[in-house]
């Protein structure tokens, strides 16, 4: 969402304002218009008695000529609203409030007395929020700027959701938006809200298919807390995951595996662990999931850890472990009994 040319002219004095000279091509980036629109803008400005001078040369650019400043940085409801996303630029555009977020930030700054606003200058420099997990694409969300208008305005939707069984057309009263782990939930609830029965439900936001407004607004619960329901939820939600105890005995580099795999269980289990052996070995006892899950996750610490108990997840273990041997006993492209599996030893170019 770009800012309309007020908004824009504004913001473009204002980055001249609180960082001094800058190429055309530095302001382009910044306003996400071209450089032409940029020479435009500044005319603009020139027009209208601002004091924007032009330095040529490899180090030029612009600049606001020296003791001018401008007092216009009233922050607008969307600039005002869009501050508690300052350290996330991309859930802010995620939510359609790039712009206004970048707009709200430059008035804030230019508000500052000269050393507050240096001090923001160098957090800026060196510090930065990315919310999203590690070796995982955001999750498309095509239907985020629309979901959060109606959290906003407290509007029900009509929607089409995607879940484990299938698609599902459900109404629900927009409560709350979360971001967890680059992952944007919505917190809700379902059908009518003046149903008592109803309870809170949580909706992962790439599974809407399609969305539309299908009245409103609705009444919030009384005393409802978007911060205390997320905690509770998600307390809820470990309990039912982690099933079970697993006794492992883990080597020095599994000791330093288990969290990297298994995240607060694995601190939580190393933190209760008992003494090394000669060897450096030591015994944990781990929260686990069902014994499925759990054997997939086990063999993803390999040779590092051993399983000793309960006897089940250790069989499922060993089992798992006597398939992959049998399927690695021969040599490269042959099965156990030497011949060669079809689509092996095949010349794929030429």
């Amino acid at each position: 969402m770009r800012p309309v040319r007020a908004d824009r002219l504004l913001s473009l004095l204002l980055l001249l304002q609180n960082r001094g000279l800058m190429t055309a091509a530095g302001l382009a980036s910044e306003l996400e218009v071209s450089v032409r629109t940029v020479y435009r803008d500044v005319e603009a400005l020139g027009a209208a008695g601002v004091p924007v001078r032009a330095e040529r040369g490899p180090e030029g650019g612009y600049r606001l000529v020296e003791g001018y400043r401008t007092r216009l940085t009233g922050l607008t409801d969307a600039e005002a609203g869009s501050l508690f996303l300052a350290g996330l630029p991309g859930p802010a555009g995620d939510l359609g409030l790039g712009a206004v977020l970048a707009s709200a930030q430059l008035k804030v700054e230019a508000a500052l007395p000269g050393e507050l606003a240096d001090q923001a200058r160098r957090v800026r420099e060196r510090f930065h929020l990315d919310a999203p997990a590690w070796f995982r694409d955001a999750d498309p969300v095509p239907h985020l700027e629309r979901i959060s208008g109606a959290v906003w305005e407290r509007r029900v939707l009509r929607t089409r959701y995607r879940r484990w069984r299938g698609e599902v057309d459900r109404e629900v009263c927009p409560l709350g938006l979360v971001l967890k782990g680059g992952i944007w939930y919505l917190v809700a609830l379902a059908e009518n809200p003046e149903n008592p029965e109803n309870i809170v439900r949580t909706y992962r936001v790439s599974r809407f298919q399609a969305v539309e407004e299908a009245g409103g607004p609705f009444t919030r619960p009384a005393g409802f807390d978007l911060a205390a329901y997320w905690a509770e939820s998600s307390r809820r939600m470990e309990a039912a995951l982690r099933q079970g105890t697993a006794r492992l005995r883990l080597s020095p580099r599994g000791r330093k595996l288990l969290p990297m795999q298994f995240g607060a269980a694995g601190v939580r289990a190393l933190r209760e662990a008992g003494p090394p052996d000669g060897e450096g070995w030591v015994e944990v006892e781990l929260s686990v999931e069902s014994e499925a899950v759990a054997t997939g996750d086990l063999l993803r610490l390999g040779t590092e850890a051993e399983v000793l108990g309960p006897p089940g997840l250790r069989r499922a273990v060993a089992g798992a472990v006597a398939v992959l041997a049998e399927r690695y006993a021969g040599e490269e492209g042959e099965s156990r009994d030497g011949t060669v599996r079809p689509d092996e030893g095949r010349c794929v170019g030429r």
